[in-house]
């Protein structure tokens, strides 16, 4: 049995640390990951436990987030400290210690085991390896190292943009045409599928289900978003949806994680009836004041959109810029 051992804060977890892991889980029989994090860290240290686990799936993740000396010239007793720390997480034997900086040879001194370097940043001329980029740089721009962020930490870093609003204005399209634009991602709209499927006669429990589905497929999205997650609808319009159905509105579709910014969608152009859909009229008026009014009872930030389609397009490109972090300079051309 030969066992391995690396330690790290991880903050967040990148490719290089997954290179680091990986490389020594096919040295070893068995790798011990520790992750270590203070009270005041920017990014908490059990979500990153979570986050390591997730990457790691072979590994041994264990925690520390104790106040302790950081670096030796906080306290002579830093190397005391640290070896009843390694010990208490591996009491067994350390065979094999790694490390992607420099700092591995004297830490296996001190806590046994043969130091193995592995990682672009032993060497200090591989700049260009998937080890050389640091989590202090991916704190301050995380999407300039977007190549480098594992899917949990890019989910962590993304932004999500929600478009509300009621029946053909144009939600579906606009999604995907500023999926395009930010060269990102668009979560689809299960709700429509839920009815071609099952019908339009909705009960509770399929109101439900449809929220907590649409939320699954945002979440599920964000792994895989450049900075923004587009979504043409969630769990707040499902609850719109709701009260124009059923009359009531379910807790539950009012307590999902709220999209950063939505986009309400003004009903300024033609109703079109393609067979699915069901409120024109003086209907579509009542809808849109129930939809507009869920937002403002949820208290998230919302920006209205109206005009044709090439206007509500140049509007949302505006709003997003506008709101989100870094400005319009921080977003690609559109195609």
């Amino acid at each position: 049995m030969t066992r391995g051992f690396l330690l790290g804060k991880f903050m967040p977890p990148h490719a290089g640390h997954v290179q680091l892991w990986e490389g020594a889980s096919r040295l070893v029989d068995e790798l011990t990951i520790l992750v270590c994090w203070l009270p005041d860290d920017p990014i908490p240290g059990t979500l990153r436990m979570e986050w390591v686990n997730d990457l790691a799936p072979n590994a041994r993740v264990v925690g520390f987030g104790e106040v302790v000396p950081q670096e030796p010239e906080e306290s002579p007793d830093f190397w005391t400290v640290w070896r009843k720390i390694v010990k208490s997480v591996h009491p067994e034997p350390i065979d094999l210690l790694f490390a992607g900086e420099r700092y591995g040879a004297e830490l296996a001194c001190h806590v046994g085991g043969r130091f193995v370097g592995l990682g672009g940043r032993i060497m200090e001329a591989d700049r260009a390896g998937i080890g050389s980029v640091s989590a202090t740089a991916i704190r301050t721009d995380p999407w300039r190292y977007r190549r480098w962020l594992p899917g949990p930490v890019r989910a962590f870093y993304s932004w999500t943009v929600c478009l509300h609003g009621v029946e053909s204005t144009g939600k579906s399209t606009l999604a995907e045409r500023l999926a395009r634009h930010f060269d990102t991602v668009a979560a689809a709209e299960y709700g429509r599928i839920h009815c071609e499927v099952h019908g339009a006669d909705c009960t509770r429990e399929d109101l439900l289900l449809i929220g907590r589905a649409q939320q699954g497929l945002i979440e599920a999205s964000k792994p895989w978003c450049n900075r923004l997650v587009i979504t043409d609808t969630d769990a707040l319009m499902t609850a719109a949806w709701s009260e124009m159905m059923i009359s009531e509105i379910p807790d539950e579709l009012l307590e999902f994680e709220k999209a950063d910014l939505y986009l309400l969608l003004e009903p300024d152009v033609p109703w079109i009836d393609d067979g699915t859909r069901m409120y024109g009229g003086d209907e579509r008026t009542r809808f849109h004041q129930i939809a507009a009014a869920i937002l403002e009872r949820s208290g998230v930030r919302f920006a209205t959109v109206g005009g044709n389609w090439d206007q509500r397009f140049e509007r949302s490109i505006q709003l997003i810029a506008q709101f989100l972090p870094h400005g319009p300079e921080y977003f690609p051309r559109s195609y």
